[in-house]
């Protein structure tokens, strides 16, 4: 296996261990919120959970992927599906990032217009908005790159690869909609998380009688979601961007693809921030290791003999 492809795998196992039970905990932190007393935040939270969950839960299938050697040896049509289940969480994790800002800055700004009832038939509306054209883009598109997929396993003596290797007609179709897609699922939202969080952030600053605990949580709203633009989607974007300039997939395009998929990584960033369930369920299991971890140690005992000779037994 090449180093590329041990880095590939590498990312993808952290990304699973660190993303999939928080957002496990996250959805199920917010399906009892809505239970109880449903708000906006926690229906958009739920469908950011839901993302990452979709994507975290097909995530094997590139793991098998990176442990073949970047080569896909599964029947092509996981290949189609993988690339689905691949890119749609990205493009969906943007946009309810934007739509968490524009919420908490609404919630802030206005907080008389924010305890409407209809507010959350409004989220919902919101959700479905954008559910919609992410499976839609996430779909017809990406049929353009498989057009010709049977010309381009012919031409080349490599193992078979699954959206990698693409011909010149694929690519006239392909790079405009990267292009398009670069602009309406990274700089847009991009742009929409930096007005409401620094809007957000100047409100509070002003306005004393906000806790500074609820402060270091909008701060910390504003580090995760440009965590997650910064070194997830940037990299990613700017090959698209970079492609379409010079008609051709860049070099690096496949380096940006593994930082992509930390996204899963720091989305618990923001689940934190947001959930006072999540951060209760984050400090009972803390409190738990740390209770755990010293009967595991002390089960190590030295005992001293009669003789002088340290014996180190474990039960």
């Amino acid at each position: 296996m090449s180093e590329d492809s041990t880095a590939f795998l590498l990312i993808y196992i952290i990304t699973f261990l660190i993303g999939f039970p928080n957002a496990m905990l996250a959805f199920c932190s917010c399906i009892r919120k809505i239970q109880r007393k449903p708000v906006p935040i926690d229906m958009f939270m739920l469908n950011l959970a839901v993302s990452d969950l979709f994507f975290l839960t097909f995530l094997p299938l590139k793991m098998k992927e990176a442990a073949d050697n970047m080569s896909w040896s599964m029947p092509r049509v996981l290949c189609r599906f993988s690339v689905i289940v691949f890119f749609a969480p990205l493009y969906s994790s943007s946009l309810f990032l934007a739509a968490i800002s524009a919420e908490r800055y609404v919630c802030v700004a206005f907080p008389f217009k924010y305890k409407s009832p209809k507010r959350f038939i409004y989220t919902i509306l919101i959700c479905v908005f954008i559910w919609v054209p992410v499976v839609i883009i996430s779909i017809f598109p990406y049929m353009a790159a498989f057009s010709d997929s049977d010309e381009v396993d012919n031409n080349t003596n490599k193992p078979q690869n699954c959206y990698i290797n693409f011909t010149a007609k694929q690519l006239k179709a392909l790079l405009p909609v990267r292009m398009s897609l670069a602009v309406l699922f990274f700089l847009l939202p991009l742009l929409v998380c930096c007005f409401c969080y620094i809007a957000l952030i100047r409100i509070l600053m002003k306005c004393p009688l906000f806790k500074r605990q609820r402060k270091l949580r909008v701060i910390g709203l504003l580090v995760g979601t440009l965590l997650v633009f910064a070194i997830s989607f940037a990299p990613f974007n700017a090959s698209h961007i970079a492609g379409f300039i010079k008609k051709q997939t860049p070099n690096w395009r496949m380096n940006t693809l593994m930082l992509s998929t930390l996204n899963a990584c720091f989305d618990p960033i923001i689940y934190f921030c947001i959930s006072k369930d999540m951060r209760k369920a984050i400090k009972v299991c803390v409190k738990t290791l740390r209770n755990v971890l010293p009967n595991k140690a002390i089960c190590c005992c030295c005992r001293k003999l009669k003789n002088g000779i340290t014996k180190i037994s474990c039960n």
